[in-house]
């Protein structure tokens, strides 16, 4: 064996090492030049702050639909190391997105990419400057175990693609590793049910390639671990975000029939990038990092 193969083969089982640990909910140590690299990038991540928020609110008094909360998450997106490579053409209004999910990163690649507001849990919007962000974006949140607010959260949704054109969903209801795809929930597409008019959905496909693993928020690690780890890593990453073909909901009948659509597209297209089938997921993650409410088990 050369020595040039027996280091990588070194770094590989010190990459998993690691990065198995994190899953387990395991902290680990950032290097000195580690939290070099996560101390520039949130100072830079604050310094957009300062920029593009006053801008924000100046535009606001002349005109809506300001841009610059789009451009502050492309940008966010691109300190973190996210590469990002658009393939095909996403929708610019009344469009439904539904994608797979991997990482916060999605949320800020994809709203800088299309502008796109997201469905987020309740519990987001109590998170510090983070919440407030996700405001500047209009998201909305639910709370799944609000089970008297379905209605006020599928009034909110359609508010939202009428406000903002575009709205993202994660039915997978959790975060995975890039190789795998689970079942998705269709209850938050129930403001497709039935659909608004002229509304399309357009799935997509989120493909970190070789890294998604390291970059994936999966098992018990904290999103701060997560965060921190992802913004203390060296060099940037690769991240391909597939709009794949729209249809249109009045096609299919009920959400149920819409998600499986949604999901036979997603899943093709992460078998052809991965060039072999999908796996189960390894980690038993409860959906939205909360518990299910009373009788909600197995809800599709």
């Amino acid at each position: 064996m050369s020595a040039s193969t027996a280091k990588a083969e070194r770094k590989l089982a010190r990459y998993t090492a690691n990065r198995l640990a994190a899953a387990r909910g395991e902290k680990i140590p950032l290097s000195a030049i580690g939290w070099a690299r996560l101390t520039l990038r949130t100072l830079a991540i604050l310094l957009l702050l300062m920029v593009f928020v006053p801008l924000h609110y100046l535009y606001r008094v002349f005109a809506y639909g300001s841009p610059f909360p789009m451009l502050f998450l492309r940008y966010t997106a691109w300190i973190a190391g996210a590469r990002v490579k658009v393939i095909g053409v996403p929708l610019r209004r009344d469009v439904f997105f539904i994608s797979n999910h991997i990482s916060w990163i999605d949320i800020l690649s994809m709203a800088g990419a299309s502008g796109t507001a997201f469905v987020a849990k309740q519990e987001l919007a109590e998170v510090p400057v983070i919440g407030w962000l996700c405001g500047l974006n209009r998201t909305v949140f639910v709370k799944r175990e609000n089970r008297m607010g379905v209605a006020e959260q599928i009034n909110a949704l359609k508010e939202a693609l009428a406000d903002n054109w575009s709205v993202t969903v994660f039915p997978e209801g959790t975060v995975t590793d890039g190789h795998s795809l689970l079942p998705f929930k269709s209850s938050m597409i129930s403001v497709l049910e039935p659909p608004p008019p002229g509304v399309m959905v357009q799935p997509v496909v989120l493909d970190y390639g070789v890294n998604s693993e390291e970059i994936g928020w999966i098992g018990e690690e904290s999103g701060l671990h997560n965060a921190m780890r992802i913004m203390a890593r060296k060099g940037s990453f690769p991240l391909t975000v597939h709009y794949l073909e729209p249809f249109s909901p009045e096609d299919y009948r009920g959400r149920k029939a819409i998600a499986a659509k949604a999901r036979e597209k997603i899943e093709a297209q992460l078998v052809a990038n991965l060039g072999k089938p999908l796996r189960d997921f390894a980690h038993v993650v409860e959906a939205g990092r909360y518990p299910p409410a009373a009788g909600d088990q197995g809800q599709a």
